[in-house]
Formats: C-alpha cells, structure tokens, sequence
C-alpha cells in the first residue's frame, strides 16, 4: 500500500519541473475539500498539460486540456506513487482547503475498436 510523501517546499519547482515528461497524457481528476464546502469533484478526468510550480506568485498551476486549476499559496504539497508512478498530489492551502489531483493513464483501446 502507498502512503504521501511530503515534498519540502524549496523543492517544489524543482520536482514538477522533473516529473513533467511523465505527466504529460496522463488524466487528472481534482477533488477540492474544506469545512465550508465538502468534498467537490471540479474536474473529472481531464487531460493533463503539466504542473508547475512559481515561488514568486506562490503558486502552484495544474494545466489542463480546456483551462487551468491555480492553488494559490499552498502551504503543503505531498505526493503518492503507484507501480505506474505518480498517483496523486496533495496540496493543503493557506487557509486549509486540501485539493487532490488523481493521475491515472488514459484508456487504450485495441487496434480497430472505436470509442
């Protein structure tokens, strides 16, 4: 069984900037969790650009296909691993909001099939 492993924040940009070739085609589901609104699913298997992180805004930006989720000032970011390899990323933010974006890899359907 995986578990989160925290990243230490002066690595951040550094990480997304290292894992970026293994993001790029995977999908993304973000799931946004507070006291004031529940559990929300914003967006639901989506292509997946990239993550970056920019220290000067504090900001971390998760590029999808159709727009982008900003987390603004996060205070945490934890990552899990899967056989597959990055599984999700766990972001806590300035005022306690946790968003999980889900990773898995797109359906391949055989040869000759069509969607």
């Amino acid at each position: 069984m995986s578990q989160l492993r925290p990243v230490p924040k002066q690595e951040w940009r550094g990480f997304f900037e290292g894992i970026s070739k293994e993001l790029l085609g995977k999908r993304a589901e973000i799931e946004v969790s507070s006291l004031d609104l529940g559990d929300q699913i914003i967006s639901e298997w989506v292509p997946l650009i990239g993550i970056t992180y920019d220290h000067g805004d504090d900001l971390l930006d998760i590029a999808l296909e159709g727009g982008n989720h900003m987390i603004r000032h996060p205070r945490e970011i934890a990552v899990e691993y899967a056989a597959v390899g990055l599984s999700s990323v766990a972001v806590v933010d300035a005022e306690g909001t946790r968003q999980v974006v889900r990773l898995k890899e797109p359906l391949v359907l055989p040869p000759g099939t069509s969607k």
